[in-house]
Parts: structure tokens; C-alpha cells; sequence
């Protein structure tokens, strides 16, 4: 399956089109198994579509992640990286080697129950990153 094919039913449904920056932006992101800068992205994807501009990009991340495709992320260095959105998820990740786990959401799924019950808010987004050391750098390897 191509990326239009599972992609472009998504943009639909929710009314909009697929057009040709938010099908290559959506094509890195797809295949670049993990976490991308805007810049990353831009660089990636201007080889399938030179007439690319960085700030459509910095725009259509965005646009993708109010529309639940993309999933913005911080990890630690002050700038958002992006991500395709599959599953929920979390990230531990090691403030030494910079090595990072992915935790299933279903392990905070209490706290996040938790939070709304307390709190009153209706969470809408979750993708939390959270920072430590590994277990190599732990032992000073």
C-alpha cells in the first residue's frame, strides 16, 4: 500500500485533500522510522519535491498533527521532532548516550485516567518523553 492509499482516505474523511507537499512530507515521516526535525524532513523531502519551502513544511507538520497524522514530540534539546502517527506511545531516553525505549501507552494509561478524573480536563493528545539513564550508562560502559 502506498503512502496516498493510507494516507489520502484519512485527509478525506476529515475534508480536506491530499496535495502534493502533504503526501511528501507524509512519505518521510512514514519511512523514516522515528523522530525527525522540520528540518530533517525538509531536507528529505525536497528530493521528491524541489519546489519545497521550508516554511510549508514547518506548516504542514503542524496542519498533520491537528489532524492526527503526524505527532509532534519533544526530546530534550528545546525543538519539536515529528513523528507518523501509528499507536500511542512514550519515550525513555538516556540524557548520556541518547539511546530511547518505547514505552506502550497502555503502561500510563491509569495516570492519564487519573489525571482527567482529578483535573477535569479531557486529554486530547498524549506523547510524554521521559529522561534518565540507561542501563549501560548506569554501570559506566
Amino acid at each position: 500500500m502506498s503512502c496516498a492509499d493510507e494516507y489520502t482516505p484519512k485527509l478525506r474523511a476529515r475534508g480536506y485533500r491530499m496535495i502534493p507537499q502533504r503526501l511528501a512530507i507524509l512519505h518521510v515521516l512514514h519511512h523514516s522510522g522515528g523522530h525527525l526535525s522540520p528540518a530533517e524532513v525538509y531536507e528529505r523531502a525536497l528530493a521528491q519535491l524541489p519546489s519545497l519551502t521550508e516554511p510549508t513544511v514547518y506548516r504542514t507538520l503542524e496542519f498533520l498533527a491537528e489532524n492526527g497524522l503526524a505527532r509532534p514530540a519533544h526530546m530534550g534539546n528545546g525543538h519539536l521532532v515529528y513523528e507518523i502517527a501509528r499507536h500511542e506511545h512514550h519515550h525513555l531516553k538516556c540524557r548520556v548516550c541518547g539511546s530511547e525505549l518505547e514505552v506502550e501507552h497502555t503502561l500510563l494509561k491509569s495516570m492519564y485516567q487519573k489525571l482527567e478524573t482529578e483535573s477535569g480536563y479531557k486529554l486530547t493528545d498524549s506523547h510524554l518523553t521521559f529522561f534518565g539513564l540507561c542501563p549501560n550508562c548506569q554501570k559506566g560502559d
